[in-house]
């Protein structure tokens, strides 16, 4: 199940090495919020909303069913959130593994469940053809 979820982000927390980086601030603030309504979905059991609001790179690495069975499995065992603090965020316009160049940033939060107290979250908002932030990845661990 880690693998699965951990192949949706493949293309963001494998290496940072020789990625393009840049300082975007308000890239980053469009999609931490992006990403704070995303994991509001998965916080409340919406995972076919979340899978429904992703990117269409998420979407083509994993089925619908195959990401809210994941998800039902591994948030059952973590509980419901406690609390979710922003660590690190970073504006990137190409990752290892990503389908193409393109503007991204790599979010990690520090969060805390009712069975599990100290999680990094890493989600990955990408920007897409309309504009819009929606998450291409996302990791627990």
């Amino acid at each position: 199940m880690k693998k699965i979820v951990g192949l949706l982000f493949a293309i963001g927390i494998v290496s940072f090495m020789g990625c393009s980086s840049l300082s975007k601030p308000e890239a980053e603030t469009a999609a931490v919020t992006s990403a704070k309504m995303w994991l509001a979905l998965v916080d409340s059991g919406k995972y076919a909303e979340s899978w429904d609001e992703a990117a269409q790179y998420f979407k083509n690495a994993i089925p619908e069913t195959q990401w809210i069975q994941t998800m039902q499995s591994m948030r059952s065992s973590f509980g419901k959130n406690i609390s979710r603090e922003l660590k690190a965020k970073s504006y990137r316009t190409s990752l290892p593994g990503a389908p193409k160049d393109n503007e991204y940033v790599v979010i990690q939060f520090q969060s805390s469940f009712e069975n599990k107290k100290s999680v990094v979250e890493t989600i990955t908002p990408m920007l897409d053809e309309d504009g819009t932030w929606r998450v291409s990845g996302y990791y627990m661990k």
